[in-house]
């Protein structure tokens, strides 16, 4: 599997009728923990038996078996999420009890394999490592700079006015990094450098 991690590019879903209960994978991309919660508040069904869920954040997870056995609803999600290189997702997957018990291990295939096709279909974006950079210009140089920078997928995520100058910082995808440091340099020519924030 590659470094490369992906999240979702928008909402999907995906259905399975599984020994008569019916299962509903519903996935979202997200950005913090309280998106994946609000989403799960949002697309659960309180009629339904169960809607367990799974959430990943970059480090930070969460996932939940709402009343099915340890084990067998939302760590099965999580590893769908997981399994697939997804990253800033959220997954609710909604059984509808159909009369016919499937033991921890048909659950298990149940909750996962639902979770698993639903990412599977989804249409995904890679996710790109992002850098961060604070750096000095002139005013003469403003202009030009912001070009350069723009030129190089950079977004301007402060800026202040001073009596000397302007003072930046911006942020862009990590390969450009050191582009836009030697970019900084060179329009200054030698009297201002940008410097790594994280």
């Amino acid at each position: 599997m590659s470094d490369t991690l992906y999240t979702l590019a928008a909402p999907c879903q995906h259905s399975e009728d599984i020994k008569k209960s019916r299962f509903l994978a519903q996935a979202a991309p997200v950005q913090t923990p309280e998106q994946a919660l609000a989403f799960i508040r949002d697309v659960g069904d309180a009629a339904a038996t169960h809607n367990c869920w799974a959430y990943r954040i970059g480090q930070d997870y969460r996932f939940n078996d709402d009343g099915e056995p340890g084990g067998t609803a939302g760590r099965p999600i999580l590893q769908a999420i997981e399994g697939q290189g997804i990253d800033r997702a959220v997954v609710v997957v909604t059984r509808w009890y159909g009369g016919i018990k499937l033991g921890a291990g048909g659950l298990v295939r149940a909750y996962g394999g639902t979770a698993a096709e639903c990412l599977r279909r989804a249409e995904r974006l890679p996710i790109v490592a992002m850098a961060r950079l604070a750096l000095r210009c002139d005013f003469a140089e403003l202009a030009l700079l912001k070009a350069r920078l723009r030129e190089l997928d950079a977004d301007i995520t402060r800026e202040d006015f001073g009596a000397d100058g302007v003072d930046m910082e911006i942020q862009l995808p990590e390969p450009r990094a050191a582009e836009a440091q030697a970019r900084v340099t060179d329009i200054s020519r030698g009297r201002h450098e940008a410097r790594r924030l994280d």
